[in-house]
């Protein structure tokens, strides 16, 4: 892509040093009465004509399905309590197949450079995207993890860091505090039980289904129907037991 640079050297991004070095030699070429702010005017008309020619050319093209998938895992992200930037550049680095940097990824989102540069620390600390460098390219490309199961796998483990985990200390604190409270906070207190031990349930069963091999995993999702079914037979059994029960409690009487 052609830009158009002005007078600030620094709009040169890493060559800002190079063009400094230029306007220096151009103030020292003019005549020696001559004032720093004439030659910056000087420069600032050379400059203005100068074009940049090494930027990245765009060569990735999203097909139509990229496109809705982009924007819906957005909106998505969104609904979840994710920026929707931040969203859609991961979705975006999931169904691009090359490593892509900052600038053509600002191209495609149609989003500023320091958004997407903000969305990609987050999503490399989330660690569902990684840094990558190609021998000879001086820029930063990224590149998110492109097996589903693995990117389940960080996301759930990321959430019970940020969510789970907290929550389980704020509860165990507020049942303590509940119970000096005497039997005013009787009522509270035994809610505050009943949601931290839900939350301990919740946080044990993914502990046991973190320790599944992906294989073992895909097969839990795969087989879930049967899962209900085993489950929901064992409900009917009890059910029925407890039916047994009643009656020969009645017949008893």
């Amino acid at each position: 892509m052609t830009n158009v640079i002005g007078f600030n050297p620094k709009l040169l991004g890493d060559d800002w040093q190079e063009a400094e070095s230029a306007f220096f030699q151009v103030y020292l070429r003019l005549n020696s009465k001559t004032d720093f702010l004439t030659a910056a005017a000087v420069w600032d008309l050379i400059s203005v004509r100068t074009e940049r020619t090494d930027r990245a050319v765009l060569t990735v093209i999203l097909t139509p399905a990229a496109k809705k998938f982009v924007l819906h895992w957005g909106e998505m992200g969104q609904a979840w309590g994710i920026n929707r930037t931040m969203a859609q550049v991961h979705a975006l680095l999931f169904v691009t197949p090359d490593a892509l940097d900052a600038e053509e990824i600002s191209q495609l989102l149609d989003v500023s450079r320091s958004n997407v540069s903000t969305s990609l620390r987050e999503l490399i600390t989330w660690g569902v995207v990684r840094r990558v460098h190609i021998i000879g390219d001086r820029r930063d490309r990224f590149e998110a993890l492109k097996d589903v199961m693995e990117t389940f796998r960080v996301i759930m483990a990321e959430r019970k860091r940020r969510e789970m985990d907290p929550t389980i200390a704020l509860l165990e604190h507020c049942v303590v505090e509940a119970k000096s409270g005497g039997p005013a906070e009787q009522y509270t207190r035994e809610q505050l039980e009943k949601m931290l031990e839900f939350v301990r349930m919740v946080t044990l069963w993914y502990g046991h289904i973190d320790q599944l091999s992906t294989p073992a995993l895909e097969r839990l999702f795969r087989n879930g129907s049967r899962l209900v079914k085993l489950f929901g037979w064992g409900k009917a059994l009890a059910e029925r037991e407890g039916e047994n029960k009643d009656e020969a409690e009645t017949t008893a009487k």
